[in-house]
Parts: C-alpha cells; sequence; structure tokens
C-alpha cells in the first residue's frame, strides 16, 4: 500500500514536479506536499462516507448541560471529521441532534450511538481507488505553486472528477443495498 511520499510524488509526477523522499524534504515540492497534504486528505475524507473511513462510538452525555434548547450535550470524538446518520435497518433510530463546535446537542439521555467519518491517517487503510482521487486533489491544490500552469490543473481536474465518481461508485457496492420502503405519497396513487 502506498505511503504518504507514494501519495504524494503520484501528485508530483501529475503536473510533471520533481519527486520527494520525504515530506520534510527542503524543495519547492517538499513544502508544496507538506503544507497541502493534510488539508486536502482531511477535506477528501470529508466528502463522503468511505467504508474504510467510518467507525462507530457509543458517547456518555457531559456533566455541563448546553445554556438552552437542549438537555444534554456530548463531546464528538477527536478523530471524528463529520457525523454520519445511524442505519435505520440496525435497529438504532435516529437521534435529534445539532453539532455546534466539537459538541453534539440533544434531548436524549444517553448513550448516544453515533457512526461517524474518523480522520484516517494510516495510509495503509486507503482505498486503492481514494488513493488515486486524493492523489489527483493534491495535484490540482499544489500545481499553480508548481507549474503555474491553468492547462495542468484543468486536466488534474478533469482526472479527479473521472476518478472520485468510479471511487464513490465502488464504495457503494461494497455494501448490502438500503431498501427504500414504502412511501405513502408514492402509493397513494395506486
Amino acid at each position: 500500500m502506498p505511503s504518504v511520499v507514494d501519495i504524494c510524488n503520484r501528485a508530483l509526477q501529475k503536473l510533471g514536479a520533481s519527486r520527494i523522499i520525504s515530506l520534510s524534504d527542503d524543495t519547492v515540492s517538499g513544502r508544496a506536499c507538506n503544507v497541502a497534504y493534510e488539508s486536502v486528505r482531511d477535506r477528501e475524507l470529508r466528502r463522503h462516507p468511505w467504508n474504510f473511513a467510518i467507525t462507530r462510538a457509543s458517547l456518555a452525555s457531559d456533566v455541563a448541560t448546553p445554556e438552552y434548547g437542549y438537555e444534554y450535550q456530548y463531546t464528538l470524538p477527536s478523530d471524528c471529521i463529520r457525523v454520519l446518520p445511524n442505519d435505520q435497518n440496525e435497529g438504532v433510530y435516529e437521534t435529534a441532534y445539532k453539532i455546534e463546535g466539537r459538541k453534539l446537542l440533544s434531548n436524549s439521555a444517553g448513550p448516544i450511538y453515533l457512526r461517524y467519518l474518523t480522520r484516517v491517517t494510516d495510509t495503509t487503510q486507503f482505498d486503492t481507488l481514494f488513493v488515486e482521487a486524493l492523489s489527483c486533489a493534491m495535484a490540482m491544490e499544489m500545481c499553480e505553486e508548481l507549474t503555474q500552469s491553468n492547462s495542468k490543473r484543468q486536466l488534474a481536474a478533469e482526472e479527479y472528477k473521472a476518478l472520485i465518481l468510479e471511487a464513490r461508485r465502488t464504495n457503494a457496492f461494497e455494501q448490502t443495498p438500503v431498501d427504500a420502503g414504502v412511501d405513502t405519497w408514492i402509493t397513494s396513487r395506486l
């Protein structure tokens, strides 16, 4: 599986830029990768519920309560980058909540069962199509600084669009389809 440096070098290769040995390289490419990698990775992880990044937690309520509007507050896990809805088919029903800062506010007493996207830093956990999409996103991010070429940025953007669609489609096929259920609005005309 690729390392962080491998992902960055793949992005640099797409731009025709000099490769790096580590993120601490004191080169234009090294500095660009060092600045861009973590923020681009987290942005791409947050954009879609990637199967490899989904995890679950049970949250106990905080001792402190919100000033008004809700009865309980829960501290989100430190690695949480996006809260996901619970799967109704698993018998864990959705609790009404609101996210404010790093707190989940709710009127439901704990525990709160939470599905969320975690900040995956171990690149060996990444899906191979996600790696390719991430390298394209890195290329788009660093293109201006490294090449000053709008055409290379456009090519990276087009490749990114194609790869992200393929990665999301493949990700969706790796789970059992969820039955949409019966909708009374649709069946009322039958």
